[in-house]
């Protein structure tokens, strides 16, 4: 039996599994408490268990008396705007993110179309173990409004945002190869790029959910994604995870950009767009590559990172007044369109990039800061997590030590960030530095001192 992963974005399972129609009832009825009532804006992902699960969202919300708006199958980011635009209490998007097609799940928004904050989160948890529905007679049932332009609206959001510079864009035609999985991306991203005058090559745009290859956008799920590149002549290779909030690359020789390398890019093309980009604050999460702060550095720019997950970067650029921030993993912050991670914006920001530029995407890419990134995970069954953690900022007492998510070390020639899942008996370790030797030599030595003998890669 598989386990219910629940965290500050949501929850996500196996659909028949631990995802079953008795999760819905009870989160959801404990979410309409929360936010005091609707209209709720929903919106998925498109992977076949979708549609079921969203008939079952569109009743339980109806019959708790919050009036639904329903947008289908939309990216992640749009569900956040559309919550926006709606003046709605809150939104609901059934996606399970990058994980396999047996899965499916949650993820909940406030009235801001962020995800619920710690204080959001822990009261939203209250009411789900109390489990006490209200639900409401035949005569105050909810509403439902079904939208059928959420998708251009968010298209026009992002084309009409500084300092994205549409013309220049259209002026290089890009001939681009995008692979949406099969999801909610597959509309959306070629109608932004046609809109930014780039010839597409639909390559996983069906619309179906069926999914070519694993979700995850990582480079061992995306050769035929190298392959269309390079079999097109293509300008750049992108790819979307299904709920369309991350973002990678592929250059014109077919080869990946490095996801770390996504927010990066995105950083960059907002600066050099500023008249004076000193002082200007980034935010990035705390397992994101120091490349950032290097580029930064170059234009006077502040980075502050924030421990991981998009509600605490969210939160961090905020506080901050950011122009600019996101995660390694692909996510691109851009607040002047919206506080969340936003694919489209990264498109839309890279592009931008690419073309004040002028160059091709591999010798774009060979002008930023160059590190090498190692992750990886760890069993830890039985043993003391807090004392693992402990054990590791007694050996590198040296470095600059951050205990916000777990332990970040800053060394001089690299950094590592050590963090125990919340759902599983795992380790996970991120090392980084300036060649691929030494970020492995670094992982390993951090492994060891965390670990010992007992590192066994999860």
């Amino acid at each position: 039996m598989s386990k219910l992963i629940t965290s500050i974005s949501g929850l996500r399972g196996v659909v028949g599994k631990s995802l079953t129609p008795e999760v819905v009832l009870r989160f959801v009825p404990s979410f309409v408490r929360l936010r005091g009532g609707g209209p709720i804006v929903i919106g998925c992902d498109g992977r076949p268990s979708g549609e079921s699960i969203m008939d079952m969202l569109r009743s339980t919300l109806r019959l708790c008396g919050a009036n639904v708006i329903d947008l289908g199958m939309v990216p992640t980011p749009t569900v956040q705007l559309e919550v926006e635009h709606w003046s709605a209490r809150g939104g609901i998007v059934v996606t399970a993110s990058h994980n396999p097609a047996e899965w499916n799940g949650l993820k909940f928004l406030n009235s801001d179309g962020v995800f619920l904050d710690a204080d959001e989160h822990a009261e939203f948890h209250r009411l789900v173990e109390e489990n006490d529905a209200k639900w409401v007679d035949h005569a105050a049932l909810g509403t439902r409004r079904v939208v059928s332009d959420a998708l251009k609206r968010h298209v026009e959001r992002v084309l009409a945002t500084a300092p994205i510079d549409i013309s220049s864009i259209r002026a290089h035609n890009f001939h681009v190869v995008v692979d949406a999985v099969n999801a909610s991306g597959s509309e959306i991203v070629p109608a932004l790029l046609r809109e930014m005058g780039c010839t597409v090559v639909p390559l996983a745009c069906d619309g179906s959910g069926m999914f070519p290859h694993p979700p995850e956008p990582l480079p061992i799920h995306l050769a035929m994604l190298g392959e269309a590149v390079r079999k097109h002549s293509a300008d750049l290779g992108i790819a979307v995870d299904p709920d369309a909030d991350r973002l990678v690359l592929y250059d014109e020789r077919g080869l990946p950009f490095g996801e770390e390398y996504t927010i990066v890019s995105a950083v960059q093309s907002v600066l050099i767009s500023m008249p004076d980009a000193s002082e200007a604050q980034v935010v990035v999460n705390l397992s994101t590559t120091r490349a950032v702060d290097e580029l930064c550095a170059r234009f006077g720019a502040i980075v502050s990172r924030a421990p991981v997950g998009e509600i605490n970067v969210v939160k961090a650029m905020q506080e901050t007044g950011a122009v600019v921030g996101g995660e390694g993993s692909g996510g691109v912050i851009l607040p002047a369109v919206h506080a969340g991670r936003d694919a489209l914006v990264g498109i839309a920001l890279v592009l931008h990039a690419l073309a004040r530029h002028g160059g091709t995407a591999s010798l774009f890419r060979a002008g930023m800061p160059e590190w090498v990134i190692r992750k990886s995970a760890y069993a830890i069954l039985g043993l003391d997590a807090s004392e693992i953690l402990e054990r590791v900022a007694s050996e590198y007492a040296s470095a600059r030590i951050d205990v916000r998510d777990g332990v970040r070390l800053d060394l001089e020639y690299g950094w590592a960030h050590l963090r125990v899942s919340n759902t599983e008996p795992l380790l996970r370790i991120i090392a980084e530095a300036r060649t691929e030797e030494e970020a492995d030599a670094l992982l390993a030595r951090v492994a060891n001192a965390a670990l010992g003998d007992h590192g066994v890669a999860g």
